[in-house]
């Protein structure tokens, strides 16, 4: 991705067209979504959604949480720009640790969710549906089987707040570029919203996408067995991700 993201950022150096930098910031905008950060903090937010409702719901969680990226974006960013001014360090450290205990924090709540029997999958008949099917339910008592459906749901207000504390992290590193690269303070900003707009879209398709292959397929078939593999990494990821930011370990990408 650092491949990618450095061969685009080229096109936003010496002399260029403006159509050529927005063009470019949107491109790095919805690339931007596949941040090995943003999936792993998007996937346990989806995670948790009944089987007949993931697809919808996992492109609209995808959706807010792009938008609250976006919106800590334009508040940080946006007066950053227009000033020729940095956000400070301690500020971007500060959020990027607090991004990986965030991610670790659904993390966990997911691996308390499957341990309490949330996520359980079995074959069962519905009495409008003449043939059996396997999706998963909760282990909560229901007048429909000895159990209800999958309960606790992730809120759109959640996933808003995860995109929220996302973009402070972001804010820093893209008014770095946009600084070293535009001159112009209106073409900056302009770039600034279509980089905020494109990440919103990316990460949008990118949830529904999972959303696709949660709800249907032998990911679907086993979500039970899938869900601990999606926590422990998520963990992992998080205390790696913090640790990181703190100095602690160097980031790949």
């Amino acid at each position: 991705m650092g491949v990618l993201d450095g061969w685009l950022e080229g096109f936003m150096h010496g002399s260029v067209s403006v159509g050529v930098v927005l063009l470019v910031s949107l491109l790095l905008g919805l690339r931007h979504a596949s941040d090995p950060d943003h999936l792993a903090a998007v996937t346990t937010l989806i995670a948790s959604e009944k089987d007949h409702d993931k697809i919808r719901k996992a492109g609209y969680m995808g959706l807010l949480w792009g938008l609250g990226h976006g919106t800590t974006l334009v508040l940080i960013g946006l007066p950053l720009v227009l000033f020729n001014r940095f956000l400070p360090e301690p500020v971007q450290q500060a959020a990027e640790t607090l991004i990986g205990v965030i991610i670790i924090f659904l993390a966990v709540r997911l691996l308390m969710r499957w341990r309490r029997g949330l996520y359980h999958a079995h074959v069962h008949v519905h009495e409008d549906r003449a043939e059996p099917h396997r999706h998963v339910h909760s282990h909560r008592q229901s007048e429909a089987h000895g159990h209800g459906h999958a309960a606790g749901r992730r809120t759109p207000l959640s996933a808003y707040g995860v995109g929220l504390v996302h973009g402070i992290g972001g804010s820093g590193g893209l008014t770095l570029l946009l600084l070293s690269t535009i001159s112009d303070r209106t073409e900056a900003a302009a770039a600034l919203l279509l980089f905020a707009a494109g990440t919103a879209i990316s990460m949008a398709l990118l949830s529904t996408a999972f959303g696709l292959v949660i709800a249907g397929g032998p990911v679907a078939r086993n979500f039970e067995r899938v869900v601990p593999i999606l926590g422990v990494f998520g963990v992992a990821f998080g205390a790696w991700y913090a640790l990181g930011a703190v100095g602690v370990i160097a980031y790949p990408f």
